[in-house]
């Protein structure tokens, strides 16, 4: 574990450190987002965010490819330097995107590119954990192992709206991915917990809070394509890493949920942003328009819609990610009171919190014209 956190700690302090240089470079470049009638925020911000934080990756990549610990997994396959490659191919996407605006076909393009390297270098999804382990045919797994990377990749691609909000749940997810990976790898090894899925997921939560305090309310850089897409495929990698794998069924004897759980944890992790991109591609495709279409109807949109502050619907949203995570996580360590009160109390909460009835009470005072404060 503390190896892992070190790795953490790594890539965090480096994407930290990087991101004022990368702030600057993007101001000298022209990357930058203008303020349209779709965006909540009110003024010019530097984008390229994502090069900062491929930068704190590769830097923990180096690291741990050089550490004892960990370096098993960079003799035994090639998987890991595909991944890297793959998210700098992403990445650099991403930055021309945050330059010039790519159109929705060339960045397809290039997803699916990243995608099919992922899968010639080994990342690729051959079995499902399914009624024991179900083997996939080679064309069923090559367009799985595409699609749920083309998918995570523009899940938080469309999440990225506020200051904060797409950094903050992908670490929040990914830490609790990273428990599963780790508790995963120790009930299948009593010596090596070496982990590819781990590992990742330590890279990608450290490069996310590297960069939360310069993308919080207020944010003086976005993390733009460039680094969305490289958070979507850095977790898609590590669930297609961890699943197939080992027996999910160690965790929990032959309970049913944990062979369900690599499947079902990932979707749990990025259920806001996978929400997001479903009723997204649903709306915008009901219009008679592209499915990557612009407009002013995600989540984020709507709790600000419902009175929330930039601030508050960012910390809602965080909510919900903590419970849904957690949530999913919870059997492997309580029994079932404990799971069902867990989740009866996180999703009250969360549905209190994101409704808030005492808030619009005091706002239908604070409108109400025979107010004397309104006078």
């Amino acid at each position: 574990m503390r190896i892992y956190l070190f790795i953490l700690l790594v890539s965090a302090a480096v994407t930290f450190l990087t991101t004022p240089a990368v702030r600057l470079m993007a101001r000298r470049a022209g990357a930058m987002t203008a303020v349209r009638s779709r965006d909540v925020h009110d003024a010019v911000t530097p984008r390229l965010g994502g090069v900062a934080m491929l930068a704190g990756v590769v830097a923990a990549m180096l690291i741990a490819s050089n550490v004892p610990f960990l370096e098993g997994l960079f003799r035994a396959s090639r998987q890991a330097w595909g991944i890297l490659a793959a998210a700098a191919l992403v990445c650099l996407l991403g930055a021309a995107d945050d330059k010039w605006d790519l159109d929705w076909m060339t960045k397809l393009a290039g997803q699916i590119l990243a995608a099919l390297l992922l899968a010639w270098q080994g990342v690729q999804l051959v079995t499902l954990p399914i009624g024991g382990v179900t083997l996939l045919s080679p064309r069923a797994s090559l367009i799985l192992t595409v699609l749920v990377v083309v998918v995570s990749m523009n899940a938080v691609n469309f999440v990225d709206g506020l200051d904060g909000l797409a950094a903050g749940v992908m670490a929040i997810g990914g830490s609790a991915f990273f428990a599963y990976a780790y508790l995963l790898t120790r009930s299948a090894s009593a010596t090596d917990y070496s982990s590819l899925a781990a590992l990742l997921t330590a890279m990608m939560i450290g490069a996310c809070a590297g960069f939360l305090p310069h993308n919080l309310t207020r944010a003086r850089i976005f993390m733009g394509d460039s680094g969305s897409m490289l958070l979507g495929l850095l977790l898609a990698a590590s669930t297609i890493a961890v699943t197939g794998q080992v027996d999910p069924a160690r965790l929990s004897g032959a309970d049913f949920f944990g062979q369900f759980l690599p499947i079902l944890l990932p979707i749990g992790v990025m259920v806001i942003p996978f929400l997001d991109f479903a009723l997204a591609v649903v709306r915008r495709i009901g219009s008679g328009r592209s499915p990557f279409h612009a407009d002013k109807l995600h989540l984020h949109h709507r709790l600000l819609g419902l009175g929330h502050s930039k601030r508050t619907a960012v910390l809602i949203m965080y909510l919900w990610t903590v419970v849904i995570s957690a949530g999913l996580l919870a059997p492997l360590v309580l029994d079932t009171r404990g799971v069902v009160l867990f989740w009866t109390g996180g999703v009250l909460l969360a549905l209190l919190l994101t409704f808030d009835p005492l808030r619009w009470r005091h706002a239908r005072h604070r409108k109400d014209p025979t107010d004397a404060r309104s006078v």
